[in-house]
């Protein structure tokens, strides 16, 4: 892949403090076993770096074509392959999910009676289509919306129709549109392209997304002649030593799932990813191939929370993401940036973002054309503050 810092109008040598950060920091303590990264600004790949070991057990290095996990990073990808459904006139934000899931029709709320119980009432309107890409919807994850853990092991035996069926048995955690909590939803869209296309999920996903842009190595399995590109995924133990979570020799993902998990279903490389997010910065088109409108995108990227909140505001108290509460709202699948001065962080407002399980992580900068990629293999996310910490060494490289 050809590279070039000054066309991307990056400053080479201090591109390099990111090497020398993770070096430092993550890779020489044994805190993470491998890392990459791609920085792509105005169409051109500016920085591409590997680091560490893909398989610290049989002593394979990062190679520029490791397949990594993508877990929660597939949620952008279900809310473009939505957006596409939405250009064709599929639907329209504010309409019932239950107009597709009929299983949805009359969902009750359960509140708190105020003796550690719990009462169902009516909700007051049903779940949107908003609702769910912005997981507002009132569902969270797993059996009684409570354990990410528990809900893995849930999902077995369940494929997209079967688990949004599921979901219409489930009072909601709160009334839709005003609380904010990590959930389902992206599964729930997953099953709504399957309906509104009438398409299995991973053939949308290939014929829509993938092949236009020359993604080849995503999908919701790794083949086996690719076995050999599939990193590890660790976990850290008591003594905060790196231990196997997941060997890629034995692991879930060598064969094609039931539930084509529309939330965090999706392996892939730096580089497809990094295709994904250029042509989200470039205004929904690369390379001549145009996936998403610019108006739509733009659509997608606003910030749905109501009257322009924060998440701090909305999420529940108990509540988890993949990047950070404090002025940042919520788009369509994507966190949406307020700005550097509202969320503490080097940035723009309009940045959109968000990361994955294993400590994965990407950005969109529309005004600085620029979309920046980091893939690791740490469960869980949140270990370690890679995004912040990224984003001022990135932005510390712009000329």
């Amino acid at each position: 892949m050809k590279i070039d810092a000054g066309a991307a109008g990056l400053d080479e040598a201090r591109l390099a403090n990111i090497g020398a950060h993770l070096r430092s920091r993550y890779l020489d303590p044994g805190k993470i076993a491998g890392a990459q990264v791609a920085i792509v600004r105005g169409g051109q790949l500016g920085y591409f770096e590997s680091f560490g070991d893909q398989d610290r057990e049989r002593s394979i290095p990062v190679a520029d074509d490791t397949i990594w996990r993508l877990y929660s990073m597939t949620k952008p990808i279900t809310g473009v392959a939505m957006m596409t459904l939405y250009e064709q006139g599929h639907f329209q934000l504010g309409d019932a999910v239950s107009r597709w899931i009929p299983e949805w029709k009359g969902l009750k709320v359960g509140e708190d009676d105020g003796n550690g119980g719990v009462h169902l009432v009516d909700a007051e309107r049903e779940p949107t289509i908003r609702d769910i890409l912005t997981h507002t919807s009132g569902i969270g994850y797993a059996p009684e919306n409570k354990d990410l853990v528990l809900g893995e092991k849930w999902l077995s035996g369940h494929d997209l129709a079967s688990l949004a069926k599921m979901f219409g048995d489930w009072p909601l955690r709160f009334q839709p549109g005003t609380r904010w909590l990590y959930s389902h939803g992206m599964d729930i869209a997953a099953r709504l392209v399957e309906i509104m296309s009438g398409m299995p999920y991973d053939d949308y996903l290939r014929t829509v997304i993938f092949e236009p842009l020359g993604m080849t190595d995503t999908g919701f399995f790794v083949p086996e002649d690719d076995i050999g590109r599939f990193s590890a995924c660790y976990a850290r133990n008591a003594r905060k030593e790196l231990v196997l979570f997941d060997d890629p020799a034995t692991s879930s993902y060598l064969r094609k799932p039931m539930l084509l998990n529309g939330g965090g279903g999706l392996v892939g490389t730096t580089g497809d990813y990094a295709r994904f997010t250029a042509m989200l910065a470039n205004g929904g088109e690369l390379d001549g191939v145009r996936i998403l409108g610019r108006k739509t995108l733009e659509l997608m990227t606003s910030n749905h929370l109501a009257d322009d909140g924060e998440m701090a505001d909305f999420v529940l108290p108990t509540g988890y993401g993949e990047v950070g509460f404090d002025g940042t709202g919520f788009g369509l699948t994507v966190a949406v940036s307020k700005g550097p001065a509202a969320s503490g962080v080097v940035g723009s407002a309009g940045e959109f973002m968000w990361g994955g399980a294993a400590s994965t992580t990407f950005w969109v900068n529309p005004a600085e054309d620029l979309a920046v990629v980091f893939m690791t293999q740490l469960m869980p996310s949140g270990t370690f503050n890679f995004p912040d910490q990224l984003k001022a060494l990135v932005y510390g490289a712009l000329l």
